[in-house]
């Protein structure tokens, strides 16, 4: 994800509020003029609006990990790694199919040798088809044999979710062929939900601290992201 280059929205928000609030307190005489004006602005600096937006998705987005913060950050059985009491939760969303979530997995797996303090915990949100449904059933019957991340691992080295991909993955975690249980079945709908309620626009979808990051942002953005939660508590 490339930096931004744009003017930071909270310079133009704080003045465009201001001037909002004087058109209240002004009354009727300013309406016209200033309505004029904050049209004319917004036509001619139009990239203030994507800011905007991206403002208050990202607020949202914050309020909605707030409130479900306990059921995002607590997994299933184990599909979790590094440290039981870390005092930063890393949250991924992925789907075995997506190329973004197998690029995304070294960085991961970095982050946790580099820190000790460092939890991870994997919600499988397959949205990618039928293959990456059979993946998902696979990989949580293997969180529920304590067998997680040598699935998870052994899967993304296999390639895309297949039949055959997933059975040499459970053949290298030492696992039989899985069942579709109500357990796993209420797993990844409860993983649906929790993807709507954040914003979730596909995958991956990383949850740290307040943050929510969208798509294969890199090491460097996780760290980042990471250390800001550590120093927000």
């Amino acid at each position: 994800m490339e930096p931004s280059s744009r003017r930071p929205a909270g310079t133009w928000l704080t003045g465009l509020a201001a001037l909002l609030l004087g058109i209240v307190i002004g009354g009727g005489a300013m309406l016209a003029a200033n309505g004029y004006f904050v049209r004319s602005y917004l036509l001619a600096h139009p990239e203030v609006l994507p800011e905007a937006m991206d403002r208050l998705r990202d607020r949202e987005a914050s309020a909605a990990v707030s409130a479900n913060r306990a059921a995002i950050e607590t997994p299933f059985r184990g599909a979790w790694a590094g440290a039981a009491d870390g005092d930063v939760t890393l949250v991924e969303f992925f789907d075995y199919a997506c190329p973004y979530c197998r690029a995304s997995n070294p960085d991961v797996a970095r982050l946790l040798r580099e820190d000790r303090r460092l939890r991870v915990v994997w919600r499988d949100y397959p949205v990618l088809g039928p293959d990456s449904e059979q993946a998902a059933v696979a990989s949580l019957a293997a969180a529920g044999a304590g067998r997680y991340r040598q699935f998870h691992d052994a899967l993304y080295a296999a390639g895309r979710p297949s039949a055959s991909t997933i059975a040499a993955a459970r053949q290298a975690a030492g696992l039989p062929e899985p069942a579709l249980t109500d357990e796993i079945r209420r797993e990844v709908q409860r993983n649906y939900e929790l993807a709507r309620a954040i914003g979730a626009t596909g995958t991956p979808t990383f949850v740290i601290g307040n943050q929510v990051l969208q798509g294969a942002v890199g090491y460097d953005a996780l760290k980042a992201a990471i250390a800001e939660a550590r120093s927000a508590r």
